[in-house]
């Protein structure tokens, strides 16, 4: 993992949490108790933020020895150790929760990544991630997904162009919308990949028609028109489905052909993994 601020980011955490202090830890905690505790997990799954929860241990108190006992992207069954820490038992109750929030989140989104790039097996589909991620957890989010076997679409708004439905339609239509992307690019000197949202077959059509991306989203599709429409774009451009696709439907749309299958859910609707710390 290479996170310039995540260090910043775990701070900020850890002021949220603790504001002017830990009051229950230092109402009956003095700071030279020392103590152990380890952490265990509590549900099979995929472990990611191992790093992530060892630095949140070493920023409250940076005398606290953190042992990982696994390593991101490891298949973690209920009752494992995933790592041990040492030192201060006040800095590490400290610590605790913010770590934790940390690991959890991010290895259940690991997992759910993981379990659904499992049902793709033996087809060419890709499983990519979206922007809908929790403001400023979007790196650790996005990094989680690739822990889990998946695919990172573009990071943000700046390394990608993508012509949605409400740029489009802003625009003036998709040929006004093609045209003066690719002006802006050349006045920008920039190379950025084109995709484009197309919401029925009439758009479809015209996007074919006007050419000039590298790959067409087709929006809103069910399996059916899906397979028409990435038959039609077969060997012109790479083809994402997206919109309303779930776990039990993922394998159904990934049999058309289609390149990418794009789930929001990946990040926005996610169950954390169950983790806990415990005293020894």
């Amino acid at each position: 993992m290479n996170i310039s601020n995540l260090d910043e980011l775990i701070l900020s955490a850890l002021r949220e949490d603790i504001g002017d202090g830990d009051h229950s830890t230092l109402a009956c905690i003095p700071h030279q108790y020392k103590g152990k505790a380890k952490m265990v997990a509590k549900a099979d799954g995929i472990i990611c933020g191992i790093e992530v929860g060892k630095r949140v241990f070493e920023l409250v108190d940076s005398e606290t020895k953190v042992t990982p006992l696994m390593k991101d992207g490891d298949r973690i069954k209920k009752g494992d150790l995933i790592m041990t820490v040492e030192g201060s038992s006040a800095s590490i109750l400290t610590a605790e929760r913010t770590a934790l929030n940390f690991m959890q989140r991010l290895s259940g989104i690991a997992s759910q990544t993981n379990y659904m790039v499992g049902m793709l097996e033996g087809l060419h589909t890709r499983l990519l991630d979206t922007r809908k991620t929790t403001p400023n957890m979007r790196l650790l989010e996005k990094y989680a997904v690739k822990t889990g076997g998946g695919t990172n679409h573009r990071i943000g708004l700046y390394d990608m162009i993508m012509l949605k439905d409400n740029h489009i339609d802003f625009a003036g239509g998709i040929p006004q919308a093609i045209e003066r992307t690719h002006q802006y690019l050349k006045e920008k000197g920039k190379d950025l990949k084109i995709e484009i949202e197309v919401r029925n077959m009439d758009e479809l059509e015209e996007v074919l028609k006007i050419g000039g991306v590298h790959r067409i989203m087709l929006d809103n599709f069910g399996p059916e028109m899906l397979k028409t429409a990435v038959e039609r774009i077969a060997g012109k451009y790479e083809t994402e489905a997206s919109g309303g696709i779930t776990q039990e439907t993922l394998r159904k749309y990934a049999e058309t052909g289609v390149d990418f299958i794009s789930v929001g859910a990946l990040t926005h609707h996610i169950k954390s993994l169950d983790i806990s710390l415990v005293s020894y």
